[in-house]
């Protein structure tokens, strides 16, 4: 089967992300970039698809000459090919993203065939907009499962399965192929690129092409910070000396009466 995963250059997570004075981009100096997490997990599944029914994997990416990075990571751990679609600007709009990858995903598919399951993240980790997938298949006109926890391919390789957790339990959607899944982190183990992958990456000829596409609708006004949240913690004293503290703060808590 043939899958394409949808990464994208996110700054590194737990890293302090700092604006700029103008509020209108991330301040990078001093600042490491990463796969975002759910894709990671996404790139992972689709090496191990391939290296349970045969074929074969490839990622896309939309961003500056810099995402190249993630594209020869992603083929570090087993993907085989990479396509970066090169702008000069990271913080496309949803809408302008979703059409550049479907475009490229169309080219693609008309040179080599079409892909048996294209797999995004979740949701980005900088903008968290839960969008780009879900444009991208409605714009193919192929069913698509977001928030996937588990996918598994059917015997006949003609179906996919994805299960989903929600508070009440779990859902399970069988989705004809092709298909597009948004899946979460958990999903997989990311395994580590290995000395060979790492060298195999640095051979990878990665496929760069461009893109026209205009903005959408959508329009940044400024980036915040939010405030930082601060824990204390209270030491309630050492030895025998604390256990009548430790009593009182458990009653103060509905623990004892």
């Amino acid at each position: 089967m043939r899958v394409l995963v949808c990464v994208k250059r996110v700054p590194a997570p737990g890293a302090r992300i700092n604006v700029t004075d103008d509020g209108q981009s991330v301040d990078t100096a001093n600042l490491g970039f990463a796969m975002s997490p759910h894709e990671e997990c996404g790139v992972e599944l689709a090496v191990q698809l391939v290296e349970k029914h045969g074929g074969s994997s490839r990622v896309l990416s939309l961003g500056t000459t810099e995402a190249e990075e993630q594209c020869r990571y992603a083929a570090s751990i087993g993907v085989d090919a990479a396509t970066l679609i090169s702008v000069d600007a990271d913080d496309w709009d949803p809408q302008r993203t979703a059409a550049a990858l479907t475009g490229a995903i169309r080219e693609i598919e008309s040179a080599d065939g079409p892909f048996d399951l294209l797999v995004f993240g979740n949701e980005s980790a900088d903008t968290g907009g839960f969008q780009v997938g879900i444009r991208v298949a409605r714009a193919l006109g192929r069913p698509v499962v977001n928030g996937a926890k588990g996918v598994e391919v059917s015997d006949d390789e003609s179906a996919v399965e994805v299960r989903r957790e929600t508070d009440a339990g779990a859902e399970l959607y069988r989705l004809a192929l092709p298909a597009v899944v948004g899946v979460k982190e958990g999903i997989t183990w990311p395994r580590y690129p290995t000395m060979r992958g790492r060298l195999a990456s640095k051979k990878l000829e990665v496929a760069v092409v461009g893109s026209d596409e205009t903005p959408g609708g959508q329009s940044k006004v400024r980036l915040a910070r939010p405030e930082e949240k601060v824990s204390a913690t209270e030491v309630l004293g050492n030895g025998p000396d604390a256990a009548a503290r430790v009593v009182d703060l458990m009653r103060e808590m509905g623990l004892v009466r």
